[in-house]
């Protein structure tokens, strides 16, 4: 039976919606995790004076429409300019939302950007993980013709600059290789080994950490704050992992590093988020 226009545009709204949902849920998850090293959680604020628990679910909870509506123009408009000048507008909407919630505090720019191509690309791709990676790199490659041409650069994008490393759009061009390469297998992996859903994620999240170049430390802690983050993180899975003893050990003194440095890898949680996000629209199509 074919569909009305008015049933169609219901079935659009309500795959964008779930989208959105989806979005909001991976980011509230990753805010409510414990214990991250030195980043906002439950049990405080980190290595962050300006964050806490409520806010961080606050902007969250703030996003979901912003990534409903990104999904929603991917199911409308091609994957071309006009779909990524689209999303382009959408996110700084969203950035602004997201301000005015947290009165002028950064809690999910780069989440924004991360999630919003994932939604966006999820909205078409198939049941295949490969294809919605394929689709964000396609997607993220391309530039913003809407895009303001004097806004000054994030600290993110300065810091990149500075230290000659690749930032979130490298990555979110590349088709998230971290997420693919690292924390997806771990999280699926530690499952397998029988650990607790939290301890899967606190290791995807470690796995990460391992091996960004993330810009958030850089711009709190440089080039000493992202050795340390690393090395740090690679010991804690080096020695078994959040579920063992000696992995727990190893979290404590990681910590205790990256608050020393003031060192905040708010990069890796952004990226844990969007771990959350794809591992749950795909939980299904890997049972």
């Amino acid at each position: 039976m074919m569909l009305t226009e008015e049933r169609y545009s219901d079935a659009l709204g309500s795959q964008a919606a779930y989208l959105g949902e989806m979005a909001t849920w991976a980011l509230e998850q990753e805010a409510r995790l414990s214990p991250k090293p030195a980043l906002v959680d439950s049990r405080g604020d980190g290595a962050h004076s300006d964050m806490n628990l409520a806010l961080m679910l606050s902007s969250a909870r703030c996003l979901e429409p912003w990534f409903a509506e990104m999904a929603k123009a991917a199911l409308t408009l091609e994957c071309d300019l006009e779909l990524r000048q689209t999303i382009g507008q959408l996110g700084r909407e969203a950035e602004a939302e997201m301000l005015s919630v947290t009165g002028g505090i950064n809690t999910h720019r780069g989440a924004i950007w991360a999630l919003g191509l994932l939604v966006t690309a999820a909205a078409t791709a198939s049941d295949c993980e490969a294809d919605l990676f394929d689709r964000t790199a396609q997607l993220a490659r391309l530039d913003d013709p809407a895009a303001p041409r004097a806004k000054a650069p994030s600290n993110g994008e300065k810091v990149a600059r500075e230290f000659r490393l690749p930032g979130a759009r490298e990555q979110a061009q590349q088709g998230f290789p971290h997420l693919r390469q690292l924390s997806l297998p771990t999280l699926r992996q530690s499952r397998s080994n029988g650990d607790v859903e939290s301890v899967a994620r606190l290791n995807a999240l470690l796995s990460i950490m391992t091996a960004l170049t993330d810009t958030c430390v850089l711009s709190r802690a440089g080039l000493a704050g992202l050795d340390a983050m690393q090395q740090g993180a690679a010991a804690v899975l080096g020695a078994g992992g959040c579920g063992s003893f000696a992995g727990r050990r190893a979290l404590a003194q990681l910590e205790a590093r990256l608050l020393h440095l003031n060192a905040s890898a708010g990069g890796a949680a952004d990226l844990l988020a969007a771990t959350l996000l794809v591992d749950r629209l795909f939980a299904d199509a890997i049972q």
